[in-house]
């Protein structure tokens, strides 16, 4: 009980809790569009924002120089995910060579701009793997903040949303304003990343976003379940992981996405097994 009174462990636990409910409700819809793995490429782009917004507070004389790093962040994401939806929905043949030349060109501009501001690539370590324990007041505050409006966006739209992902034309013929809706799942996904990074780095982001809906599929097939079931296993495998690091001296990041990966592994294995022995009764 007295590491809850800890500031640090106070801070660690809100920032995870917030982000572990939030992924996966973009995470949802990325799983139902078949796109999981955007959330690698938009975080990719971001961590050239988050280079940026080093070069930006550097340039500014700021005490902190990492203080522009989120905004640096959020604003490369979004106009990332902005060019890779607008590719996508134009059918760009080479899409795909863009969108790699966006993923990889991102890491590359990254470390030349931490460079340029006077840091080394062992700055950005903190944003590819995570570093919760180093998240401030603000930090939180931020995050609970724009947590906020995913949850709201991504519920409150959700009726339209799974419409659009699930079958355009159809949405299309509804009336829906289909290419908005799915400007709003990239921009969704850019600002996800963006939270999310501070508990899991750039690389092991789209893992919180997707593992979490992967199981919850394996336990239900409504949509509205899956989702709600899976921003409960976020939030679960969130404050496990968590709780582990404050005894245990492990990443916290990357401990959260192998105790996701090892759920599935187990869910996946019993339902398996579960799906056989019914076979065998039905035989």
């Amino acid at each position: 009980m007295n590491l809850l009174l800890d500031p640090l462990v106070q801070r660690m636990l809100i920032a995870g809790v917030v982000v572990g409910v939030a992924a996966p409700i973009v995470g949802t819809y990325l799983v139902q569009r078949r796109m999981a793995l955007l959330g690698d490429g938009i975080g990719h782009v971001a961590l050239a924002g988050v280079a940026a917004g080093w070069l930006a507070g550097s340039l500014a004389g700021f005490a902190q120089r990492d203080a522009l790093a989120l905004p640096g962040a959020v604003i490369f994401a979004v106009a990332g995910a902005a060019i890779i939806e607008r590719m996508r929905s134009r059918g760009t043949a080479a899409a795909d060579v863009v969108m790699a030349i966006l993923f990889y060109g991102g890491i590359a501009l990254g470390v030349l701009l931490i460079g340029a501001s006077g840091g080394t690539s062992t700055n950005l370590l903190g944003y590819l793997f995570g570093s919760i324990s180093t998240v401030s007041w603000q930090d939180v505050w931020v995050s609970v903040i724009l947590a906020g409006v995913i949850i709201a966006i991504g519920l409150g739209l959700r009726r339209a949303l799974f419409a659009v992902t699930h079958d355009q034309e159809f949405a299309s013929a509804s009336g829906l304003p289909v290419n908005v809706l799915n400007m709003v799942v990239a921009v969704l996904a850019a600002i996800t990343i963006t939270v999310s990074m501070r508990v899991v780095g750039v690389l092991l982001v789209s893992a919180l976003m997707i593992v979490p809906v992967a199981i919850a599929q394996l336990l239900t097939h409504s949509f509205n379940r899956t989702m709600l079931i899976a921003m409960g296993i976020g939030a679960a495998l969130t404050l496990i992981g968590i709780a582990i690091t404050l005894y245990v001296n492990l990443q916290p990041g990357a401990l959260i996405v192998v105790i996701g990966v090892a759920t599935y592994a187990i869910v996946a294995t019993t339902a398996a097994a579960r799906r056989k022995r019914r076979a065998r009764i039905a035989s």
